[in-house]
């Protein structure tokens, strides 16, 4: 009997793993366009410290993601074992947010100048080069922003990946989560590492002569251009998966949406364009909502002064 017991609860623990292998990677399907702005972002963030404080800066701000998610897994858990009715208008604020943020980015872009944004970039590089500057206390505050960011898109991911186990056993949603969080977290930030780095291995190679520096050269030339990949890649996986949750959270959406699109491949296609649509319009009303907030609060506070 004992035997039997014993190889029951093998045969469940292996049905249990298998099954939270494929949920894990459903849930990483799912928040891949998270993912992809996360990297950027945190790739971002990293920049603008000095090359030999690089890696320590990352590994800080890695740190801080592992408290984020020990923070946001259990709260999770919690919210499905007690509230289960928030899961969906939780996934419906980050769909929000994530459109928001996308939108904002392009808004950014288009609303602000080269010359504003090479005036910024200009006095961060002073900054930096500056020996009078406090490097620790600019470090300190390059890592608050970067987790304080990290925390933001990583209760993203969270919310996206308890959606996919909705419903399951809580040790399948308990596992899930974990490996989610651990997965994303050593993931994107050792690659984050990778591409903070790939200039200065660039040089190193470049300094070696023959095939050596001819790769050197490319990584050198590489790295801006990951970069901006990253960065656009990153926006548009807001508004498609932004979108697609909103899409599919609003089942009068849901239902226009797979009326109007055809099956097969078009209709993959198109449903994405669909799902990107309603992502950036609503980002866009989202986004002018915000700057009329802004923009009354702070003709409030210029009539308070007068």
């Amino acid at each position: 009997m004992a035997g039997a017991t014993l190889f029951t609860l093998l045969d469940d623990i292996s049905v249990l793993l298998d099954d939270v292998a494929i949920l894990t990677k459903l849930a990483a399907k799912k928040t891949a366009g998270v993912l992809g702005d996360d990297l950027a972002l945190n790739a971002q963030q990293v920049t603008g410290v000095k090359a030999v404080r690089e890696l320590p800066v990352v590994w800080a701000v890695a740190k801080g993601s592992f408290k984020n998610k020990a923070i946001l897994v259990p709260a999770a858990l919690a919210i499905s074992a007690w509230l289960p009715v928030l899961i969906t208008p939780l996934m419906m604020i980050g769909g929000t947010y994530l459109v928001y943020e996308g939108m904002e980015k392009l808004a950014h872009r288009f609303l602000h100048s080269k010359e504003e944004d090479a005036k910024k970039h200009g006095e961060l590089v002073q900054a930096v080069a500056d020996e009078k500057i406090d490097l620790v206390a600019f470090e300190k505050d390059k890592i608050k922003g970067a987790i304080r960011t990290d925390f933001i898109l990583s209760a993203e991911i969270i919310v996206l990946s308890l959606g996919v186990v909705d419903g399951r056993p809580f040790a399948q949603q308990a596992l899930v989560l974990v490996a989610i969080a651990v997965g994303i977290t050593v993931g994107v930030y050792g690659l984050v590492a990778g591409i903070v780095k790939m200039d200065d291995a660039g040089l190193h190679l470049a300094e070696k002569g023959g095939v050596q520096a001819a790769l050197g050269r490319g990584l050198v030339y590489t790295a801006p251009w990951l970069m901006k990949f990253l960065s656009i890649a990153g926006t548009a996986a807001m508004f498609l998966v932004g979108g697609g949750i909103l899409v599919h959270s609003i089942p009068v959406l849901a239902h226009w949406v797979e009326g109007v699109v055809p099956e097969g491949a078009l209709g993959t296609v198109l449903s994405a364009a669909a799902n990107a649509a309603v992502g950036m319009a609503v980002g866009a009303v989202v986004v002018a909502a915000v700057m009329l907030f802004k923009k009354m609060r702070g003709g409030g506070d210029a009539k308070a002064a007068h």
